[in-house]
């Protein structure tokens, strides 16, 4: 963890995962009520268990079981991809509505609490995806993931974003990832729990009618990826 040299960076680590664990603590305990109904709602509005687990990479590459909310049909990693754009016709009527409360996200707070995840830091992605990654690109590993990050909270709209694309699955590995990647890297050099803090805050703002009125300014590289994509220019290289 990047919080400074010696002590600092010991009184940094035990400062945040303190604060991850009372936070995530007291939120599974006093959100019990929403998550047993949203438990039931998913369990009765389609076929399948109400929660998916799926294997992820987290601090220093370690693998772990990240669990959601199911928002998508039972057995949807094998009718497409790990790729999801909006209009996805694999999302069920109740998974989109959690998916646009972003309260599928909610079981997370056991993967905090485990250890497994810290509330702010960057977004775990699938081994599959790791495996193509550059060795600068891997110091993201140096932090723990989290349920909510600089990258995810700038790229609020991914989905919409991809259904903009012609080919999802390619505009999300060479075009999202290397992107994703690059302001995850922001956040580690920039790490501290201050920081952090900072943008718990900022996500919670934005889940807000007011922060859909008043939202976070967009991080620069992602205005320029949206400036991009508005003026109709290829953002993916041709296959020979």
């Amino acid at each position: 963890m990047t919080f400074g040299a010696g002590q600092d960076v010991a009184r940094g680590f035990s400062l945040q995962r303190f604060f991850d664990f009372l936070l995530a603590g007291a939120g599974l305990m006093l959100l019990s009520p929403l998550l047993a109904a949203t438990a039931l709602a998913v369990r009765l509005s389609s076929r399948g268990s109400a929660f998916f687990a799926q294997q992820r990479v987290g601090l220093r590459g370690r693998l772990f079981q990240i669990r959601k909310f199911r928002t998508m049909v039972d057995g949807a990693p094998q009718l497409g991809t790990t790729v999801t754009a909006s209009g996805d016709r694999r999302i069920t009527p109740v998974g989109r509505l959690l998916r646009r409360a972003k309260l599928d996200e909610l079981p997370q707070l056991y993967n905090v609490l485990r250890g497994d995840m810290s509330l702010v830091g960057p977004r775990p992605e699938v081994p599959e995806i790791v495996a193509n990654y550059t060795a600068e690109m891997r110091r993201i590993f140096e932090i723990r993931p989290g349920i909510t990050s600089l990258a995810s909270l700038h790229l609020r709209d991914e989905e919409a974003i991809l259904a903009q694309t012609r080919d999802p699955d390619r505009f999300y590995e060479e075009v999202l990832v290397p992107l994703k990647v690059r302001i995850a890297l922001e956040h580690v050099d920039r790490a501290s729990f201050w920081f952090d803090f900072r943008v718990l805050l900022q996500t919670v703002w934005m889940l807000t009618p007011l922060g859909r009125i008043w939202p976070v300014p967009a991080h620069p590289l992602v205005r320029e990826l949206k400036r991009r994509l508005a003026e109709g220019k290829e953002l993916l290289n041709e296959r020979s």
